[in-house]
């Protein structure tokens, strides 16, 4: 199947470029068949790691440690970096800007050699950054502030400050580098700006505040944003005036939006957390065109070169899917790092040799258990993991199936049917789209899935009021 696909790849490569000089995004350059040199990287959240995965043979290589996981990361002489997220990469493939967002810092990294070149630290929380399309500028989103940092991509310096509505979301260039579209994740706004002279030039109304990804077309036509709290998708004109072309229900948790440009046609597929799906449409009559299953929640994703891959990091499975475009179906799944964030896909990012250097093995960034919590009528509806960190876990919970906008408590109960005395480990409120994203901390995997000695805990969510917690509405499958 490799092969075939390999050659499919190439065939499909060849024939775009030759007939219309097909490209993809974000920097409008003719399409690159897939190659040894080319890397699949993903950010990843509680293992503070960088996954770097060979698309050739769709092998994990290492992963380059920014960080230790808890609780060495506690320390105050702890110089490493908390909670890798954010990735971007320069439009020659030879630099990745990676955000972690819990040491508010850009570390730049050499992607032929792995080497950590410099780490630039900015405001509080930041959350994407991104180089400009002439490679000379990164603009960091700083989402706990009101502002973007513009670092220099030489000197790594910032060198300016673009203001935004509060709690920008991510930046992504229009292909001609023209315009800067900046959501928000905070407030329902989204500023557009003049990159050359950073003025504002335009705004588009986003229908809710928690826009975490924005993307633009390869054809320069259109732009993407998605919602996380209702579960909507956003597409508008990428030249003024900049009106909205459609909003699109695409499902709970929707986190991330990249695009394909083949043969059949430009494409949109987005990653929808909540129902563990990619789900595709046409960008010319916005028609949904298929539903991927793909794994437990689908985070970042991004095109190969050519088109003929796309990559999706899921964020509870601790792996990387590959989806093939002619066929729209799963055909590799590659074990990662802990959460998966954000994807990049560098074409030719290595030039010479394997590419190994500076890497380390996966180690105990790929150790986690995973858990599934249903409704009363059987339905999973919950995925949940525990990504160990040594003798405790961080549990990430991705909540559906809730009433909108209700408390809700994540909690351990006695009883596997939930009855019983709980112990809350995290109050939540649910989306307007009834889902959410949950953490906690602790030895949990020990209570779940304990030996003969320890009394079991089942992990619920129940109602939530000021008096503590109330009726069970989802319980642990054993």
């Amino acid at each position: 199947m490799k092969a075939t696909t390999g050659l499919l790849s190439i065939v499909l490569g060849v024939g775009i470029a030759g007939a219309a000089n097909a490209q993809q995004a974000p920097w409008a350059k003719p399409d690159a068949p897939v190659a040894a040199g080319d890397r699949v990287y993903a950010a990843e959240q509680f293992s503070n790691t960088v996954s770097v995965v060979d698309p050739a043979t769709n092998q994990l290589l290492g992963v380059i440690r920014l960080g230790d996981p808890q609780p060495m990361n506690m320390s105050p002489l702890y110089k490493g970096q908390v909670l890798v997220h954010g990735l971007g990469f320069s439009p020659d493939g030879r630099q990745l800007a990676v955000v972690s967002i819990g040491s508010n810092s850009v570390t730049f990294i050499d992607t032929a050699t792995n080497a950590v070149k410099h780490t630039t630290y900015v405001g509080r929380s930041p959350h994407e950054a991104f180089f400009t399309p002439d490679g000379k500028e990164v603009w960091v989103t700083v989402r706990g502030e009101n502002y973007v940092s513009v670092i220099d991509a030489t000197t790594f310096k910032e060198k300016s400050r673009v203001i935004t509505p509060g709690g920008p979301g991510m930046t992504i260039f229009s292909p001609d580098g023209r315009y800067a579209y900046i959501c928000s994740s905070f407030n329902p706004e989204l500023a557009v700006f003049d990159v050359r002279s950073r003025k504002r030039v335009g705004t588009v109304a986003q229908p809710s505040p928690f826009c975490p990804n924005i993307a633009a077309t390869p054809d320069g036509k259109q732009v993407w944003f998605t919602l996380k709290d209702v579960g909507k998708a956003v597409a508008f004109s990428a030249k003024p005036p900049f009106n909205v072309l459609k909003v699109i229900d695409t499902g709970p948790i929707t986190n991330h939006v990249n695009f394909a440009r083949t043969a059949a046609g430009q494409f949109a597929y987005v990653t929808v957390g909540g129902t563990n799906q990619v789900k595709v449409f046409r960008t010319d009559d916005f028609t949904q065109v298929t539903t991927i299953p793909v794994g437990k929640l689908p985070h970042g994703i991004w095109p190969s070169g050519d088109g003929t891959r796309i990559y999706v990091g899921l964020e509870n499975a601790d792996a990387l899917a590959a989806i093939d475009t002619t066929t729209n179906r799963v055909m590799a799944e590659v074990p990662i790092g802990q959460a998966p964030q954000a994807i990049g896909y560098v074409p030719r990012a290595v030039p010479n040799g394997d590419g190994r250097s500076g890497l380390e093995p996966l180690g105990a960034a790929g150790a986690a258990a995973h858990l599934i919590l249903t409704t009363a009528s059987g339905d999973a509806a919950t995925s949940v993991s525990l990504f160990d960190q040594g003798l405790t876990q961080v549990l990430q919970a991705a909540a559906s199936g809730l009433q909108p906008k209700r408390p809700y408590v994540l909690a351990l109960a006695a009883r596997p049917d939930g009855t019983g005395d709980l112990q809350p480990l995290a109050r939540f409120m649910s989306n307007p789209a009834g889902s959410a994203i949950v953490n906690a901390v602790g030895p949990i995997r020990q209570l779940v899935s304990p030996d003969k000695a320890a009394p079991a805990r089942f992990l619920v969510i129940a109602e939530a009021d000021q008096t503590g917690p109330g009726r069970v509405v989802q319980v642990q499958r054993r």
